[in-house]
């Protein structure tokens, strides 16, 4: 039984410690599935902490299927992003980050635009999870460095 107290204190003493977001210098690496909006397919981005709520970054989408009757054209997103963190103005624990936003960019040979609204969660310093949800929403790892 101490064995498991033990544990359960040691696990719990890792997880307060976890930064969803620290503000100026964080940088966060996200990697998922697109599970709705223009389409299905896996996406990637990458965001930078200008100040403690605002960060700019960029990404890529790959659709796979379900946007404009498959069309080949519009399968590849790419595009910059901005993201309004919460954590401090919302008094949110650290392992915590929630960020509306927007995307800007290119679908295939079209113009992009996107709105979400992001949820991130830190296991430890390192890795978490996120899900962003508005006209094109995804699901997946999040990686701290």
């Amino acid at each position: 039984m101490k064995k498991l107290l033990l544990t359960i204190g040691l696990f719990a003493g890792v997880l307060s410690y976890a930064q969803a977001w620290t503000g100026k210098g964080d940088q966060k690496l996200q990697v998922g599935l697109n599970a709705w909006g223009n389409g299905t397919g896996i996406t990637g981005t990458y965001d930078y902490g200008l100040s403690k709520i605002v960060s700019l970054g960029g990404g890529a989408n790959i659709y796979f299927s379900g946007y404009k009757d498959d069309n080949k054209d519009n399968n590849f997103f790419i595009f910059g992003r901005v993201n309004f963190h919460l954590q401090d103005p919302l008094n949110l624990p650290s392992q915590w980050d929630i960020y509306p936003g927007a995307d800007l960019g290119l679908l295939g040979s079209e113009f992009g635009l996107g709105v979400h609204l992001g949820v991130r969660y830190f296991f430890n310093d390192n890795i978490g999870a996120y899900i962003e949800a508005g006209n094109n929403g995804s699901i997946g790892v999040s990686f701290n460095f």
